[in-house]
């Protein structure tokens, strides 16, 4: 068997099949699905959707966004980073290095990362190496994202952290 790898993911509707079979198919993946779904045209489309096969199966994906330096408010310089999402590997497969592999394929672009983890999965993180975001009000809107930065880059301080400074 060829070793396993992180593959950009088809736009097509094979693809939108095998994400039904993930566990957090529901009210959670529908803003996923309805990318996927609005960017069904061909299957050479760039996806932001990412996986890994074990053999025919879809066994772990997540998705992948660029965030241009201009919206940036998390890092220190503002920069491009990657705003990751929807993280999972199928049960049978966790525990097998997966999740990790889709995470450092992410770090490997070495921009800084985003996430805003599910629920009991920031253990998971932590290993990762990735931290919480100091919280912000107005920009985080009720998330508790978690941030992982490549050497030389930090995370921008708070508006009211500036203004105390000042």
């Amino acid at each position: 068997m060829e070793p396993m790898k992180v593959e950009r993911l088809v736009i097509n509707f094979k693809t939108l099949e095998e994400f039904k079979q993930f566990k957090n198919y529901g009210n959670q993946e529908l803003s996923m699905l309805e990318d996927l779904q609005s960017n069904i045209i061909e299957n050479d489309s760039v996806s932001p959707f990412f996986g890994i096969y074990f053999g025919n199966a879809l066994v772990a994906r997540m998705s992948l966004y660029k965030v241009e330096a201009k919206y940036d408010h998390y890092f220190d310089p503002p920069q491009d980073y990657l705003e990751l999402w929807k993280l999972e590997v199928l049960p049978d497969y966790r525990g097998k290095g997966f999740g990790k592999m889709l995470v450092d394929f992410a770090k490997s672009y070495n921009l800084p990362i985003k996430t805003n983890p599910r629920i009991n999965s920031h253990g998971f993180w932590e290993k990762m190496g990735f931290q919480k975001a100091k919280y912000n009000m107005e920009r985080d809107l009720g998330e508790n994202p978690l941030i992982w930065t490549p050497e030389g880059v930090g995370e921008q301080e708070s508006e009211a952290t500036n203004s105390q400074n000042v």
